[in-house]
């Protein structure tokens, strides 16, 4: 979440210099979480879920920015940056079951969740998971998803390699540079894929489940990914307070409204 777009060149590629956060829960070896800034006495901590080929690193500004009212930590998918060689985890239920013990020992301060695109599923999933455990997450903000009810029947993960690439340039989810590399290319495609997978095959059960925490869901009004009609429908799977963001843009609409975006997390979470 810059104010020039990271994309894929900054999140699927290099490696991540964050340090990595051992919390003694399920792998206890500090692979899924990334803490950029050191925040010693923070009011809150915030997690944040990166969206469909991207990872930790895609969310450094948030870390710069947020710090240190904030401790910002973002999740590291498998098969991208310094996970590289792990296998992709093609299913979103299944991430959330992966990062929840990684979560649990965190909870001593009030947890929000930040989840962009495929993210938002992840943070959704999370939460119900949180709770269900006793954690009663502080908020959770949704960006760029269609709630769990809105279900789009897509099958882009079976398609070809040009489907994926024209997809990436249709949504501006990655630098025209890379999409000309082959080399990158060949990294960054089998992971596009298997995150596709796991967003194209995910269904909420039940589909009306909802949340006890506050959503708060911000999205672009040029989205093909995430319609007005969509977003609003989030309302419904939550029985706390429901707040709606609209700016102007497509599905990564928050690379132009960086600080406007960090502005309303900050703010709601004061709250």
């Amino acid at each position: 979440m810059e104010d020039r777009p990271p994309h894929m060149k900054a999140t699927t590629t290099g490696t991540s210099s964050g340090t990595g956060i051992g919390t003694g829960g399920g792998s206890g070896s500090g692979v899924w979480l990334r803490r950029y800034q050191i925040a010693p006495s923070p009011r809150a901590r915030l997690v944040c879920f990166p969206h469909a080929g991207g990872s930790a690193s895609y969310y450094v500004p948030v870390s710069r920015r947020l710090s240190p009212e904030l401790d910002v930590l973002a999740v590291q998918y498998p098969s991208r940056q310094d996970r590289r060689h792990e296998p992709c985890v093609e299913d979103i239920g299944a991430l959330a079951d992966r990062i929840i013990p990684e979560l649990l020992p965190l909870a001593d301060r009030p947890l929000a969740l930040f989840g962009h695109s495929m993210g938002a599923a992840v943070a959704f999933e999370t939460v119900r998971r949180l709770e269900e455990r006793g954690v009663a997450p502080a908020v959770l903000f949704e960006s760029s998803r269609p709630s769990p009810s809105s279900v789009r029947d897509e099958f882009l993960h079976r398609s070809g390699d040009r489907a994926l690439i024209t997809e990436m340039q249709r949504l501006d989810a990655t630098d025209a540079g890379i999409l000309e590399d082959p080399e990158l290319l060949e990294m960054i495609l089998p992971i596009l894929r298997g995150d596709y997978k796991a967003v194209e095959t995910y269904r909420c059960r039940p589909p009306d489940a909802a949340v006890d925490c506050p959503v708060v869901v911000l999205f672009g009004d040029e989205d093909p990914q995430a319609t007005h009609e969509e977003c609003l429908r989030w309302k419904n799977h939550t029985r706390g307070r429901f707040d709606m963001h609209v700016f102007e843009g497509g599905h990564f609409y928050l690379n132009s409204h960086a600080e406007a975006v960090m502005r309303i997390v900050a703010e709601r979470i004061r709250q």
